[in-house]
């Protein structure tokens, strides 16, 4: 009896501590918004919605606008996507499905290093190393390429200096390869030998096993990895403010033109800001990257009802 109670008693106390930890999470994200509002709310009654499309950025005249800085978050994470979901998936490939065992475990663990490189050195590598290189290699030979190509020039139009958006979007590629490579290497994994066996055995290649048995079965857990990569795009702050120009103005649509993120201009310019407008435009703009990476939550969330809803119906 008394064996009984004790259970009872510990199993209720688990239930309370494991609920407890939930609603002070849920507690903690309430009080970040909360607090991000007040202290962001002289910029909103100055600017309201407006000061997402106003691109303009002025202390001195007490002029803010968060367009610039949009832009670049997002391009700059766009461009690291693009580079980065295929380079991951074929690594991931490689690793679980082509690569000879004595090379699975020293070539996952190399890859895995890298994301505990520290962004500030990514940082230096990308302003000394990869900067010139990506001027001189890619940018002043795209230019001789493309000029007088209508739109095409634009988009590589510039100084040949090596920081700017694309410069920043290829750094943080290269930052969260390690992120979305390992999380589909581990989903790709658990897999049941034994479905891809029977691929195989009805006379499947590689690649017809990977597209039509080990991503079906593992969707959820590699746009997982993809969302957990995007986060880490969107939230850098020290690897992408030392390439990506840090200007806060956009002339024009130029790949290759220095411009500015949300984390950037937060680390340059919040430790020196005047209380007041200056200071609650960043904080502003710190709301706008909250909502911007809770949007992308969202709609991850979405997607995946969307493909359990289509699977559904193929069934």
């Amino acid at each position: 009896m008394r064996l009984t109670l004790s259970n009872a008693f510990a199993d209720r106390l688990f239930a309370l501590t494991a609920r407890g930890a939930a609603l002070l999470t849920l507690a903690l994200l309430m009080g970040i918004i909360a607090s991000l509002i007040m202290g962001a709310w002289p910029a909103i009654s100055q600017y309201g919605i407006g000061f997402l499309t106003h691109n303009a950025w002025d202390p001195v005249q007490e002029d803010f606008g968060g367009l610039v800085m949009i832009y670049g978050t997002l391009v700059t994470s766009v461009i690291a996507l693009v580079i980065a979901v295929p380079v991951s998936f074929g690594i991931a490939l490689f690793l679980t499905e082509l690569s000879p065992v004595w090379l699975k475990r020293p070539l996952g663990t190399a890859i895995e290093l890298l994301a505990a490189v520290p962004s500030i050195v990514y940082g230096m590598w990308g302003l000394m190393v990869f900067g010139p290189v990506l001027a001189r290699f890619v940018q002043q030979p795209m230019q001789s390429l493309l000029k007088g190509v209508p739109f095409l020039e634009a988009l590589v139009s510039g100084p040949p200096v090596g920081i700017g958006i694309l410069s920043a979007g290829i750094i943080l590629s290269i930052m969260i390869i390690p992120f979305i490579a390992s999380v589909m290497r581990d989903v790709f994994e658990v897999t049941p030998p034994l479905l891809k066996e029977s691929a195989y055995g009805l006379g499947a290649t590689t690649w017809e096993v990977v597209w039509k048995v080990v991503l079906p079965y593992t969707k959820t857990g590699v746009l997982g990895g993809i969302m957990l990569g995007l986060g880490r795009a969107l939230g850098e702050t020290m690897a992408v403010t030392f390439v990506i120009g840090n200007m806060n103005q956009l002339s024009s649509l130029s790949l290759f033109e220095p411009a500015n993120s949300i984390t950037s201009v937060l680390a340059n310019e919040f430790a020196e800001a005047a209380p007041g407008l200056h200071q609650a435009s960043l904080i502003y703009l710190g709301l706008v990257l909250f909502l911007i990476t809770f949007t992308v939550l969202i709609l991850s969330r979405l997607l995946l009802v969307r493909l359990r809803k289509n699977e559904g119906k193929k069934t």
